[in-house]
């Protein structure tokens, strides 16, 4: 039987920008479904360029998302988001509404209760909604996650993630700045947050995602290095963690986050560290191939990606793999995983291993908590 050849529109993801064409280079490296429209930008030379570029019929780049969703209803299989956070609620409630599934880039929405509200709207008109965390779709998170529900590590008792960049190191706030980091300053387009809302979310749905456990309580301190910040650019974040619905009953654990943007020198340094009474597991995202697990009276284990031994022990991580051993995958790949299930979901309307509206809620629930730690002196606050 033929397969449906699925069809997408994008909103946001101008020529310029680092997420859209990401976001286009992982759909199309699994071959899963065309672009078809999209409005890019609220520059009109700009959107035109870029709906050229995509070679798009100019009829179906359109002037504004609304017209989009519009005329595109019943014509495309599912919407992609890829803009600004504060408009990431209204476009995303409105293509659901309108019937489309949707990816939508994260933070899923500015509020808590706007998140809770795309959710329901999901629910209700019963669409697919997607939050690119990425770093979970990476094939060696997914063998980590694994490990630890397989008791590789014993109990869980304490997690380090450390998501560190050195990008706002590089500008002046208080000059004219580059688009790229200009808006995530701005507290009308990026949201009260900055680091906890754009990197610190990625930081702790890796958390919840590898150990099966939830943050119940966290104390945060959050701080602004950079010369003209307006928002937090560095936080240091202590969480209380415990069983999930479902999960193992008296699990808790302690987790520390350290997520910047001044961290000088550093490139994208997502390094995750989950200690059990019985093993310890280390993954580096800028050596992504490799994970190790470290024992108190053994040799350290070094697994490798898509290695022979690692079908039995996790096949979502092989799942997740798509070149022989020692080819190297990345960030484009592993939003291509992410992009796979979506798309499996959109396919078949049955659950797929991607994050979801549970994350998104999650992940805002977080940045509140974070805010507000803060705001009370760094007391500890529940998730």
């Amino acid at each position: 039987m033929k397969t449906k050849r699925l069809k997408y529109a994008m909103i946001g993801g101008a020529k310029g920008s680092f997420i859209g064409p990401i976001h286009r280079m992982a759909i199309r490296l699994d071959d899963l479904a065309d672009l078809a429209a999209g409005c890019f930008s609220r520059d009109a030379r700009n959107n035109a360029a870029t709906g050229a570029k995509l070679r798009l019929d100019p009829k179906r780049v359109y002037p504004g998302w609304r017209e989009l969703i519009a005329a595109e209803r019943g014509k495309v299989d599912f919407v992609v988001v890829c803009t600004t956070n504060e408009t990431h609620y209204e476009i995303a409630r409105a293509a659901l509404e309108a019937g489309f599934d949707v990816l939508c880039e994260k933070p899923l929405s500015l509020t808590v209760p706007e998140a809770e509200e795309l959710g329901r709207v999901a629910r209700r008109r019963r669409r697919v909604l997607g939050i690119p965390f990425t770093y979970t779709g990476y094939p060696m998170v997914k063998l980590a996650r694994d490990l630890v529900r397989r008791g590789e590590l014993g109990k869980v008792d304490k997690v380090v993630l450390e998501y560190v960049q050195g990008s706002f190191r590089k500008v002046d706030f208080s000059k004219p700045l580059d688009r790229h980091n200009a808006w995530k300053m701005n507290p009308k387009i990026s949201g009260p947050s900055c680091v906890v809302a754009d990197i610190g979310v990625h930081a702790f749905t890796m958390v919840e995602y590898v150990t099966g456990l939830e943050a119940k309580t966290l104390l945060a301190d959050l701080s602004s290095f950079a010369p003209g910040n307006k928002l937090d650019d560095d936080a240091s974040i202590l969480m209380r963690l415990g069983s999930a619905k479902g999960g193992a009953r008296g699990a808790s654990a302690k987790a520390s986050l350290v997520v910047s943007k001044i961290a000088t020198g550093e490139e994208n340094g997502v390094r995750l560290r989950v200690y059990g009474d019985k093993a310890s597991l280390h993954w580096d995202q800028e050596a992504p191939n490799y994970l190790t697990l470290k024992y108190p009276l053994q040799p350290d284990r070094v697994f490798r990606r898509k290695a022979p031994y690692v079908a039995d022990l996790s096949p979502a991580s092989v799942k997740a793999s798509r070149f022989p051993a020692g080819h190297h995958e990345g960030f484009v790949e592993a939003l291509a995983t992410i992009y796979d299930e979506f798309v499996a979901a959109v396919l078949t309307r049955r659950a797929c291993d991607y994050p979801g509206p549970r994350e998104g809620v999650r992940s805002m629930r977080f940045v509140e908590a974070a805010l507000a730690s803060n705001a009370k002196g760094s007391a500890w606050v529940r998730v």
